[in-house]
């Protein structure tokens, strides 16, 4: 009896602790590349001349080496860069980005502010992407070298090779000078106070020029990738053999086809992401949106780095998140795929 308690202990003992569920394991693992990514955001930031005491200096035209004293001592730019560097992973560690002197408020308030108009116009231009581009790889696929793949085709290189400000100031030109059909730039008319749905119609009006811009690079993405993908799933013996048992061709392209032909789209879509924050850059200046673009753009030339930094930080984080999301979304979208336990 003995023998088998302590062989009994033994297995319990042995037993494996207990992981984590795979999204928190996730979370976890990232905590190290937010950090490497703080690090890199706020030397390589150091690296670039110049700093706000020396715009604000410039502007006020007093640029006296005494004034510049003060405001550097003022924003603590005169401390030692290691104490520079240790005091920001502090204020990291507490949730606090810092305070803008340029705007005189709080980053997180700025960014958060301003947060909303970038997703709304990211999100948007997202979701006409992948609609229309896999819609139209689709299509191009099904009438391979027919008219109908070889416009997709030629639209498709247009859309990816045409640069998104001159397409925003052609967009512009043509529905808002030329026109008059849509408003040029902003988010909402001036002295226009609207709540309900004039306010949504406003809105959606404003959104029309910068959205449809900022998916027309990744409408041709995604329509190139999605063609291909189509056409490599079609030769597969899962395809044939549902052909075989009598499904018909429409049946078997929505229901064998497209599912795993969308494992890619959704590899690319995560991958696109942080490209969206770099070229929503382009598209709310072109139409003056009142985004993190717009934002990040002003703090570069005046020198903001508080600000600066906590744009790239909550951009890191956010992408970080989306690709975490992705990798759980494909469990959906192929049961074959299982999650790590």
């Amino acid at each position: 009896m003995a023998d088998l308690s302590a062989c009994a202990a033994k297995r319990e003992t042995g037993k494996p602790r207990r992981a984590l569920p795979y999204p928190l394991r996730r979370l976890v693992q990232a905590i190290p590349l937010v950090i490497l990514i703080a690090v890199l955001n706020f030397f390589c930031l150091r690296l670039a001349p110049g700093d706000l005491a020396d715009v604000m200096a410039g502007e006020a035209g007093a640029a006296t080496p005494e004034y510049l004293a003060a405001l550097r001592h003022q924003f603590g730019t005169d401390q030692p860069l290691a104490m520079q560097f240790f005091a920001y992973l502090n204020r990291i560690a507490h949730l606090d980005l810092g305070w803008s002197f340029r705007y005189n408020e709080s980053v997180l308030r700025l960014i958060l502010d301003r947060l909303p108009a970038t997703a709304l116009l990211m999100v948007g231009a997202l979701v006409i992407a992948l609609l229309f581009g896999c819609a139209a790889g689709t299509v191009a696929a099904v009438s391979r070298r027919r008219w109908i793949d070889i416009a997709v085709s030629v639209l498709a290189t247009l859309g990816f090779a045409t640069p998104l400000f001159w397409l925003g100031l052609m967009l512009m030109v043509l529905f808002s000078a030329r026109l008059h059909w849509l408003p040029a730039g902003g988010i909402a008319t001036p002295g226009v106070t609207a709540t309900g749905w004039p306010h949504i119609r406003d809105l959606a009006a404003h959104m029309v020029l910068p959205v449809f811009c900022l998916a027309a690079y990744y409408v041709a993405i995604y329509a190139r990738l999605m063609r291909a993908s189509v056409l490599e799933v079609s030769h597969l013996d899962f395809v044939r053999t549902a052909r075989a048992k009598g499904a018909s061709r429409i049946a078997t392209i929505v229901s064998h086809v497209i599912p795993n032909a969308l494992l890619p789209i959704v590899t690319m879509t995560a991958l696109q992401f942080g490209a969206l924050f770099s070229g929503s850059v382009a598209i709310e200046t072109v139409f003056s949106w009142p985004g993190l673009g717009q934002l990040a753009l002003d703090a570069v030339a005046s020198r903001d780095l508080n600000l600066l930094l906590g744009i790239l930080f909550i951009s890191s984080v956010l992408v970080l998140l989306v690709n975490l999301s992705v990798d759980l979304a494909y469990g959906w979208f192929d049961p074959r795929i299982e999650v790590e336990r």
